[in-house]
C-alpha cells in the first residue's frame, strides 16, 4: 500500500520550473484561491522574480550577489523565447528555474500573456506573495533586506497608471472597446510591475479585458503599456500607488528608454536613482521611490559589481 501524500507534498514547490500543463491549464491552476487564509502549518513568505528576456541574462552575476544568503525568501522564474537554447550552469540560483514560455513580440498582446504565464507559474509557490517583473537588462538599486522589507510591508502594490492626452496617451484608444472601458477610464504606464498576490489573482484570472485588448489593441496601440493600468485603475484603484518601483530614462524621447553603458555608471548616478526623488509610501514622504533600475548593457557588468558591495551593501 503506497503512503498517503500530506499536504505538504501536495503543495511542495519542486527545484525545476517546468511543467507540461497549457497555458489554460496553468492559469485555471494558479486562479485558486484557499476560503481558509490561516495556513495549517508554518511558512516563510517570498518575493517571486520574474524575469521575462529575450534569451541569456547577460547581468546574472550581479543579481547572484544580490540574492546570495537569502534563500527561502524568494523565488526565480524566468520567461525567454522559445528559440532560446541556452542553460543556466548548475549551482546558479537561476538553474531549472525557466519556465515553458511561448513566442513573445514587441508591442503586441503576446507580451502581456507572458507577464500573465510568469503571474501564474509564481501563483502555484503559495509562499510567493509579492510578485516582481523585471528584463535582463534590470538591476537591484538596495540589498535583498531592504528590498525584501519594501515590499511585504507595503499597503498597495505598484502598477503605474495615469492619463495621458494625445497620439501616445488617449490616441492609441479604440471606441470598440466602449461600453467595458470608455476613453475616460483609459490608462497608460510602464509595463514593469509590483504587486501582491490578491491582485496577481486578479490579474491572471482575467478574461474579459485580456479578450478585448486581443482584439482592439494592437500597434501602434501597446498593450503592455495600457492593459494592467486600465484595467487595475478602473476596478482596483484602492490597492494601487499608480507608481512604478522601476527606474527608466525617458529623456531622450522615442519607443525605447536610454541605455547604459560602462561609462554611464557611477555612484552619482546610482544614488541618483536610489534616492533623487520623492513619493508616497504607505501613506508618508519617502525618497526610497525605485528598487531597480533599467535599462543596463552587459558591458556596464564590470563596475556594477565593483560599486555593488559599497554602495547597494550587497
Amino acid at each position: 500500500m503506497q503512503p498517503r501524500a500530506g499536504l505538504r507534498d501536495f503543495l511542495r514547490v519542486e527545484d525545476n520550473a517546468t511543467h507540461d500543463m497549457t497555458d489554460a491549464e496553468l492559469l485555471w491552476r494558479a486562479s485558486m484561491k484557499p476560503k481558509i487564509e490561516d495556513f495549517p502549518f508554518r511558512r516563510t513568505a517570498k518575493v517571486a522574480f520574474m524575469f521575462l528576456a529575450k534569451g541569456d541574462l547577460p547581468l546574472a552575476p550581479l543579481w547572484e550577489l544580490f540574492f546570495r544568503g537569502h534563500q527561502g525568501l524568494y523565488s526565480i522564474y524566468v520567461h525567454c523565447q522559445p528559440s532560446y537554447k541556452g542553460t543556466f550552469p548548475k549551482g546558479s540560483v537561476f538553474h531549472g528555474r525557466r519556465i515553458a514560455s511561448k513566442e513573445v513580440e514587441w508591442g503586441k498582446i503576446s507580451m502581456v500573456a507572458a507577464e500573465r504565464r510568469l503571474l501564474a507559474n509564481a501563483l502555484l509557490d503559495v509562499s510567493n506573495q509579492r510578485f516582481v517583473l523585471l528584463s535582463e537588462a534590470c538591476i537591484p538599486l538596495f540589498n535583498f533586506p531592504t528590498i525584501y522589507s519594501y515590499l511585504m510591508k507595503s499597503r498597495t502594490s505598484f502598477v503605474e497608471s495615469y492619463d495621458k492626452e494625445g497620439p501616445v496617451g488617449r490616441g492609441r484608444y479604440d471606441r470598440h472597446m466602449m461600453p467595458l472601458v470608455t476613453i475616460e477610464e483609459w490608462r497608460k504606464g510602464a509595463q514593469w510591475f509590483e504587486m501582491d498576490r490578491e491582485l496577481a489573482l486578479e490579474v491572471i484570472s482575467d478574461h474579459v479585458y485580456f479578450t478585448l485588448f486581443k482584439n482592439y489593441c494592437k500597434p501602434a496601440c501597446y498593450s503592455d503599456e495600457h492593459y494592467l493600468p486600465t484595467m487595475i485603475t478602473k476596478h482596483f484603484p484602492f490597492k494601487n500607488a499608480n507608481r512604478t518601483l522601476t527606474w527608466v530614462d525617458w529623456s531622450r524621447g522615442g519607443p525605447h528608454p536610454l541605455k547604459f553603458i560602462r561609462l554611464d555608471v557611477t555612484p552619482d548616478m546610482l544614488n541618483r536613482m536610489r534616492g533623487g526623488t520623492e513619493c508616497i509610501y504607505n501613506g508618508r514622504p519617502t525618497k526610497v521611490c525605485y528598487l531597480f533600475a533599467r535599462k543596463f548593457t552587459v558591458n556596464a557588468l564590470d563596475r556594477l559589481l565593483r560599486f555593488a558591495p559599497k554602495l547597494m551593501k550587497f
